[in-house]
């Protein structure tokens, strides 16, 4: 029975960028669609660039998003190992096969002999240097220098690294799902180093020989992978595995926001914009809003809905709905769509997120605090780090922040008549929003004002501000008390003005 089993594999050199990201989520959603297996792999064979740490944050983004790995470093699996690092006489093994199939052979060449190789290349006219059936002849490896001296130089230890033969004349097919059909000619791959000088694979046969023996039916990832596919497809058949070979997808760019260019680690930065994984969080996004923002950067449903759940994803998601084109980086966009699940997530969920973001800024508020903060101004903001300094005046005082509005608004000798109002706000039996207004309503009848009067003066003197939710929901929020208090200090800075 055909299973499918896809997987991630990710090189653990720093934090998780989206684009990864959007992988992990692509596999996992086909995964998850077809009842198959999503694998989290650590390709972690490049030991100059490892950093410590960066596995546990790419398992800590893939949690935080919702779409946890079946398989793995550190949740185990029936294919493990799930490092490379742990996986090195495997590599070995399977080298060595193809070293005895002639498959591939021993290169001696060191890097300065390399480096003068190139350089005369360079000098000739000719525009690069490859390593390949045209070339080897002309340098030391075990083609040109026959079986002694191999076996001379492999007695004396002297450094070697182990290439791919690939022999001219071949036609390379690749079916990708996004893409089609594509064809390359085995003149277009130079002899690519198989496994180094330091006893470790390249990533081009770790990747190769662990998909084999994980059974990993598709290989979806980035489009910058396509060109080494050609490779992959050498190996398959170097091995004898191009039956079993794998499905391939090779998914679009993701591009600057502008829409020229790769989107790259340095444009955070630059833009400030999110351009990592975890950044979502620190930037206040929710992991549902997140995900479905980025599923649709390079997809879509063939519909006009917008909104997806994870599980509304799941069903909807097709490999051979994903675009050939780069997919534009609209980081406005994003927030459009976290401003859509807050506004539809329920008070009480959103609460602890609140309660989080006054207590990163030292106010620490009730649960109930946080649930009529988050009712209040859930359809007001995009990101969670918003409801802070768009509610901070419901839990502490401001002072007046716009003043300019108060010089406009305020008139001294109405002073006796907006006392009047405090002192009757300051006698209200129930303290409920509906009740506030209605004894100011009253008043301003009384009086004779409009709302357009008395309003922003209640506004500025609590709030500091004439924007913000309903008035006298934001009273009711202050409390009675600090309302009253808030009134009159608010009337004596607006006199100073």
């Amino acid at each position: 029975m055909f299973t499918v089993r896809v997987r991630f594999a990710p090189s653990p050199t720093g934090a998780l960028h989206i684009g990864g990201l959007r992988t992990a989520l692509y596999n996992y959603l086909y995964a998850r669609q077809q009842g198959g297996t999503f694998v989290l792999r650590s390709e972690d064979t490049d030991q100059k660039r490892y950093v410590p740490g960066a596995e546990e944050y790419i398992l800590e983004s893939l949690n935080w998003a919702g779409i946890t790995p079946d398989e793995g470093p550190g949740i185990g699996g029936d294919y493990g190992p799930y490092r490379q690092s742990e996986r090195r006489d495997t590599y070995r093994k399977y080298t060595q096969q193809l070293l005895d199939a002639g498959q591939a052979y021993y290169a001696f060449d060191t890097e300065a002999e390399l480096e003068q190789r190139r350089a005369d290349e360079k000098a000739a006219g000719n525009h690069t240097f490859r390593y390949d059936a045209s070339t080897r002849e002309g340098m030391r490896n075990s083609l040109s220098l026959g079986k002694e001296e191999t076996q001379r130089l492999r007695d004396r230890n002297t450094p070697y690294v182990v290439r791919l033969r690939v022999d001219p004349g071949q036609t390379i097919h690749i079916r990708d799902i996004v893409r089609g059909d594509v064809a390359f000619q085995s003149e277009e791959v130079d002899d690519k180093v198989l496994m180094k000088a330091d006893g470790l694979p390249t990533y081009h046969l770790a990747n190769v020989v662990d998909d084999h023996l994980m059974e990993i039916s598709h290989v979806i990832r980035g489009e910058e992978w396509l060109p080494s596919t050609a490779l992959h497809v050498l190996l398959y058949r170097a091995f004898g595995w191009e039956k079993t070979m794998p499905e391939f997808a090779h998914l679009p760019l993701l591009l600057k926001p502008n829409g020229k260019g790769k989107l790259s680690k340095r444009d955070g930065e630059k833009l400030g914009i999110p351009v990592f994984a975890l950044d979502f969080r620190e930037a206040g996004f929710l992991p549902a809003a997140t995900i479905n923002f980025l599923a649709f950067l390079g997809w879509n449903p063939g519909t006009e809905q917008e909104i997806f759940s994870l599980p509304q994803l799941v069903e909807a998601f097709d490999l051979d709905r994903i675009n050939k084109s780069g997919a534009q980086y609209d980081f406005e966009k994003a927030r459009w769509y976290n401003q859509q699940y807050l506004i539809a997530s329920a008070d009480e969920e959103l609460a602890p997120l609140v309660r989080q973001q006054f207590a990163d800024h030292g106010q620490s508020i009730t649960p109930a605090q946080a649930t009529r903060i988050a009712g209040l101004l859930k359809e007001r903001v995009h990101t969670l780090d918003e409801f802070y300094p768009q509610g901070r005046y419901l839990t502490e005082r401001v002072g007046i922040t716009d003043e300019k509005m108060a010089r406009k608004k305020w008139k001294p000798e109405q002073r006796p008549a907006f006392e009047e109002l405090r002192d009757r706000l300051a006698e209200l039996p129930d303290w409920e929003a509906s009740k506030i207004k209605a004894a100011t309503v009253a008043f301003m009848k009384e009086r004779g004002l409009s709302f357009g009067a008395v309003l922003p003066v209640l506004r500025l003197a609590v709030s500091g501000t004439t924007n913000g939710p309903d008035a006298f929901a934001i009273l009711e929020t202050v409390g009675q008390e600090e309302t009253v208090a808030r009134l009159g200090l608010g009337y004596d800075v607006m006199d100073s003005l």
